[in-house]
C-alpha cells in the first residue's frame, strides 16, 4: 500500500466514526476538535486493525497515539502489514 492510499484509508475510517462530516487538517486533534471521543476509539481502532491487517495491542489504545490523522499514519507506518 502506497502512503497515499494509506492516507486515504485512515481518513475514510475517522469519516465513519466522526462526530461532524467535514475533512480534518492532518494534524488537528481529532479529540480536542470533538470528531471523535475516547468512547469512539476502540471502534476506530478496530476498523483500523481490519483495514490494515493489523493487530494493535491494548498497550497502544491510548488517545494520544491517534489524536490526528498524521498521527495515525506515523502509528500505522511502524506496524507490518
Amino acid at each position: 500500500m502506497t502512503d497515499a492510499e494509506r492516507r486515504t484509508a485512515i481518513r475514510d475510517i475517522v469519516r465513519q466514526f466522526a462526530a461532524e462530516a467535514r475533512e480534518p487538517e492532518p494534524t488537528e486533534s481529532l479529540f480536542d476538535s470533538g470528531l471523535i471521543d475516547s468512547f469512539v476509539l476502540p471502534q476506530l481502532v478496530t476498523a483500523l486493525e481490519e483495514a490494515f491487517h493489523i493487530r494493535i495491542p491494548d498497550s497502544d489504545l491510548n488517545p494520544r497515539q491517534f489524536e490526528s490523522l498524521a498521527r495515525i499514519e506515523a502509528y500505522l507506518s511502524t506496524r507490518a502489514e
